[in-house]
C-alpha cells in the first residue's frame, strides 16, 4: 500500500482498502462489468453530450458526522485536478485525459483555481461539463480518484486552510462515506477498517475487515493455512490446479471448491478471468532494441504459464485482454497470428541472429538486469529467461525489490527490465494503452506530469514511436461515441507499435482465484477483480 488518499493512490493494494471507506458517483458491484449508481441517484445528459447533471443521494453521512452535499464533490474534483498531491489529475484534465472536464489553465499548464466546470447547482445536484464527449464517463467516474471527501478537509488547494495535514489524511485520518471507517494502517504490516454504523446503505454484518500485509510467498501460505485469514490467495508455488473442483457460471467464472489442503480443509473457490495483464517491460534507452527483441524471441509463454504459473491465466500477446479486443475473440486470434517473435516456442536461433547482427555474442554479451517484485514465481520465470538467453549474447541477472521500491525506481527511470501487472479499472481499451503513449512514458517528469509505463519510449527515434504517438492522438481527438471504430483502429496500431519496438512483453491475463473457508458467505467477484468488492454484505458463521 502507498496512500489512503483516493487522488494519490495508484496501486491495487491501496485500492482494496480505499474502496471500503470511500465512494464515487458510480461503481462496479462485486467487480462485475455492470456499472451502476452509488452516490448518484440518477443523471441527465445534455443534447450535445457534454453536460452531465447528477442527482445525488440524500442523507449520506461522512465518517465525521457531516452530511454529504454537492459542494463536497466540487471540492473533491478540484483536489483531483489542482492538488500537488494528485497523481491522477490527468484523468479529469490535461493529457492524456479520460474525462476532459472544462477548465482554464495558467501559463505553466496548471488548472486555474475554481475554473473547473464542476458546479453544485444545489445541495443534491451536481453538474459536470466536458470539453469533449466521453463515451465511458459513467465507468470512469467509478474510479477511486473520483471519490468524495468532506469539503475543506485538506488545505492543498487554493481557498482552503484544511482541517488536517495531508500526511495525516493519507495515512491515519481518512474520512469518506463508505460502510467502513479507518482503524489502523501500519506500513508493510497490517491495515484494518471497522464498521460505520451510520452508513447510508446496507450496514456491514462484520465488525471489521483486517488485512495482513505479507510479501513473502511462503509466509502468505502459512498465514492462510493456519486459519488466520477468512479469505485468501494462494501463491503459485503452493498451489495445485488438480485440487480445484468447479463449474463455470454464465459469467465465465469457475465456482466450486479447492482441497483438501495441507491442513485437511477443503475450502470454497472462485476463479474469474480478469481484465488484467502481467508483463515484462524495458526502459527503452537503457536496453538496445535487438536485446529487447531477443528476449521476446526466447519467451515461451506456454511453458511459463503452464509449468511455472500452474495454468492460472491466458497467454498474452497483446497488452489488451482478448475479452476486450475490438471485434471479439476471432478478431483477436487473427491479429496475434502475425505476432513477430515466434509464438509458443523459445526461438533461440532468431534471438542469436538479431543479437549477432547488433554485435552481441557469447564472448561479448550484453549485461541486463531483470527486477521483479518479491515473487517466487516471477523470479523463476526470470531464471527460465536467463537459461534461454544463455550463450546467445545476453547475460541476464536477477534481483527482487519490494513493490513500493520498484515503483519508485520505475518512476525515476532506474529500471532496465522489470515485471509488473495492470488491472483495468473500467473496461475501455484507452485506459490500458494510455501508459504506452510515448510522451506519457517520460520518467524525468514522473509522476507529476506523466503517469505512463516506465519506458522512456519517447527517447527512441523509431517509426514505432511515431506510430504509437500518432495513434494515441488520433484516438484522443475523436471522442464521439460514433467514432468507436476509429478509436479501436488507433488502439490496434498502438499494439502493433509495441510489438515493433518490443518495449513491453505481455505474459498472461490473470485467472484471479480466491479461497474462502466454509464459514464465509460472500458473493463471487467478477472480471473487474476482487479488489472492487466492498465487504459490508459479507457474513461469517463463526
Amino acid at each position: 500500500m502507498t496512500s489512503l488518499d483516493p487522488i494519490q493512490s495508484t496501486d491495487t493494494e491501496s485500492g482494496r482498502v480505499i474502496r471500503q471507506m470511500y465512494e464515487p458517483l458510480t461503481h462496479f458491484p462485486n467487480g462485475t462489468t455492470d456499472v451502476t449508481n452509488q452516490l448518484a441517484e440518477g443523471y441527465e445528459l445534455s443534447d450535445d453530450g457534454l453536460t452531465y447533471t447528477f442527482e445525488l443521494k440524500e442523507g449520506v453521512q461522512f465518517h465525521d458526522g457531516d452530511e454529504m452535499t454537492a459542494d463536497d464533490f466540487v471540492y473533491s474534483f478540484r483536489r483531483l485536478a489542482e492538488s500537488p498531491n494528485s497523481e491522477r489529475g490527468n484523468f479529469i484534465v490535461g493529457s492524456p485525459t479520460f474525462l476532459d472536464v472544462s477548465a482554464e489553465f495558467d501559463d505553466e499548464g496548471g488548472v486555474v483555481p475554481e475554473s473547473l466546470a464542476v458546479e453544485a447547482v444545489d445541495d443534491y445536484t451536481l453538474e459536470i461539463t466536458l470539453e469533449t464527449q466521453a463515451p465511458s464517463a459513467l465507468e470512469i467516474l467509478s474510479y477511486d480518484a473520483f471519490s468524495v471527501v468532506p469539503e475543506g478537509i485538506v488545505g492543498d488547494i487554493e481557498g482552503y486552510d484544511g482541517e488536517i495535514d495531508h500526511s495525516e489524511f493519507s495515512s491515519s485520518e481518512p474520512v469518506g462515506t463508505g460502510p467502513f471507517e479507518f482503524e489502523t494502517w501500519e506500513s508493510d504490516a497490517e491495515a484494518e477498517v471497522v464498521r460505520f454504523d451510520d452508513y447510508h446503505g446496507s450496514v456491514a454484518n462484520v465488525d471489521a475487515v483486517h488485512w495482513q500485509i505479507i510479501e513473502d510467498d511462503e509466509a502468505q501460505y502459512t498465514y492462510a493455512i493456519e486459519g488466520n485469514a477468512d479469505i485468501f490467495e494462494l501463491p503459485t508455488a503452493q498451489y495445485e490446479s488438480s485440487l480445484v473442483d468447479a463449474e463455470t457460471d454464465d459469467r465465465g467464472r469457475e465456482i466450486g471448491t479447492y482441497g483438501p489442503m495441507e491442513n485437511g480443509e477443503t475450502v470454497d473457490y472462485v476463479g474469474a478471468p480478469q481484465l488484467s495483464t502481467y508483463y515484462f517491460a524495458f526502459n527503452v534507452p537503457s536496453v538496445p532494441r535487438p536485446v529487447r527483441q531477443a528476449v521476446a524471441y526466447v519467451m515461451n509463454r506456454e511453458t511459463l504459464i503452464q509449468t511455472l504459473f500452474e495454468g492460472r491465466g491466458q497467454e498474452a500477446y497483446t497488452f489488451t485482454p482478448s475479452a476486450m479486443w475490438p471485434g471479439g475473440n476471432d478478431a483477436y486470434e487473427d491479429f496475434i497470428a502475425d505476432y513477430p517473435y515466434s509464438r509458443d516456442e523459445a526461438d533461440r536461433e532468431s534471438a542469436r541472429e538479431v543479437l549477432e547482427e547488433a554485435g552481441y555474442t557469447e564472448d561479448d554479451p550484453y549485461e541486463l538486469t531483470l527486477t521483479t517484485y518479491e515473487s517466487d514465481v516471477f523470479q523463476e520465470a526470470g531464471r527460465e529467461l536467463r537459461d534461454q538467453l544463455s550463450g546467445l549474447g545476453v547475460e541476464l541477472s536477477l534481483e527482487q525489490s519490494p513493490f513500493a521500491t520498484l515503483q519508485e525506481r520505475g518512476e525515476s527511470g532506474d529500471l532496465e527490465f522489470y515485471s509488473l501487472g495492470w488491472t483495468w479499472s473500467w473496461p475501455d481499451l484507452g485506459y490500458g494503452l494510455f501508459g504506452f503513449e510515448p510522451e506519457n512514458t517520460d520518467t524525468s517528469v514522473m509522476p507529476e506530469e506523466t503517469n505512463g509505463s516506465y519506458l522512456d519510449w519517447h527517447q527512441a527515434d523509431t517509426d514505432a514511436v511515431e506510430k504509437a504517438q500518432s495513434a494515441w492522438e488520433r484516438a484522443s481527438s475523436n471522442p464521439d461515441p460514433e467514432d468507436d471504430d476509429l478509436r479501436n483502429e488507433a488502439y490496434i496500431e498502438m499494439e502493433e507499435a509495441v510489438w515493433d519496438d518490443a518495449v513491453c512483453l505481455p505474459l498472461y491475463h490473470e485467472l484471479m482465484e480466491l479461497f474462502y473457508y466454509d464459514h464465509v458467505d460472500i458473493e463471487p467477484f467478477g472480471a473487474m477483480g476482487e479488489y472492487f468488492q466492498v465487504y459490508n454484505d459479507v457474513t461469517l458463521d463463526e
